[in-house]
């Protein structure tokens, strides 16, 4: 059986069937025909379901133990602190939903209603959904092919009765697979403000952060900036700064400056925030006036303010 090319632009694409890697394809004259692009139904609901949400983020890492479901439980959480702000958290990581436990609620259920799945919630504006809930036990393995994950997803995006949504904030698995593409798929008719990329200093990481966003690239969708996690551990008795993993290539900041992205900030280890999570605690209530919580609330700022102008831009698009 022959394979599809590598590189091929897709059924949707206007090079499909025509551009040079589509030469020897066996769907070569389906795909010019146009007959092969039949756009997923579900693209136009999640549309309509998602007017209700301003500002879309996906966090994104290169790869795994880097942090990213802590940052994305931060930056919720730090949302969350105007209580005039009403925050949703999506948990895509299918294989390893860590953010139940993180968010203090593992054990609890999803909820079916008339108007579809109901958030469970960590404050009255702050609404989490995550397969997590789904399983019988946190020790459960979900042992799901891609077509299973992808309908997951849509099921998230399309079923979930959020309500009226300032951010809704995805926590994504690590790397480019069948995830990441579903979400940018369904989400691209409802206008995604961006990604944030978590990395850490040391070269391991940033080599699959470069393609993270090559990725991005790609497939469209803007980048808020990178977010370098574990960037140095400060002494809470001498408060010296020690790299403990130390940027041997320059770190986030010169993977930033090569590649042209920005670098929305630095996150100090901390011992308190792995401690915090595993509780289910805010580090933000118990350590305000830390290195790491400064850090954070930094970034969060930079988050808003680019979904705020990024929003801007859009509506001087639809009044022009």
């Amino acid at each position: 059986m022959e394979e599809v090319p590598h590189d091929c632009p897709g059924a949707d694409s206007a090079q499909a069937g025509r551009g040079a890697s589509c030469q020897g394809c066996p769907n070569q004259r389906l795909c010019a025909s146009g007959a092969g692009a039949t756009p997923d139904p579900a693209i136009e609901e999640i549309k309509e379901k998602m007017k209700t949400v301003k500002h879309k983020i996906l966090v994104l890492s290169g790869k795994g133990g880097v942090g990213k479901s802590t940052f994305s439980a931060h930056l919720a959480r730090g949302l969350a602190e105007d209580e005039n702000t009403q925050i949703a958290l999506l948990d895509i990581d299918i294989c390893g939903p860590s953010i139940p436990k993180i968010m203090g609620l593992e054990g609890e259920q999803v909820h079916q209603s008339g108007s579809g799945w109901s958030p469970v919630y960590v404050e009255d504006n702050l609404g989490v959904m995550s397969v997590g809930f789904l399983l019988s036990s946190p020790d459960d393995a979900v042992i799901w092919r891609g077509p299973k994950k992808n309908g997951m997803i849509k099921q998230f995006l399309r079923d979930v009765d959020w309500g009226e949504v300032d951010y809704l904030i995805v926590d994504t698995p690590p790397g480019t697979s069948d995830e990441h593409l579903s979400v940018v798929q369904y989400l691209a008719a409802a206008h995604i403000d961006g990604a944030v990329i978590i990395t850490t200093p040391q070269e391991v990481s940033l080599q699959d952060v470069r393609k993270e966003i090559n990725f991005c690239r790609k497939v469209k969708l803007p980048i808020i900036g990178v977010v370098e996690n574990m960037s140095g551990f400060i002494c809470p008795k001498c408060k010296k700064e020690s790299q403990i993993f130390p940027p041997t290539t320059g770190g986030a900041e010169l993977m930033c400056q090569d590649l042209e992205v920005p670098l929305l900030g630095r996150v100090p280890l901390d011992p308190l925030i792995g401690k915090n999570c595993d509780k289910g605690h805010s580090f933000f209530i118990d350590t305000p006036d830390s290195p790491a919580t400064l850090a954070y609330r930094s970034i969060i700022q930079r988050i808003q303010e680019f979904c705020n102008l990024h929003q801007s831009k859009e509506e001087n698009l639809i009044s022009s």
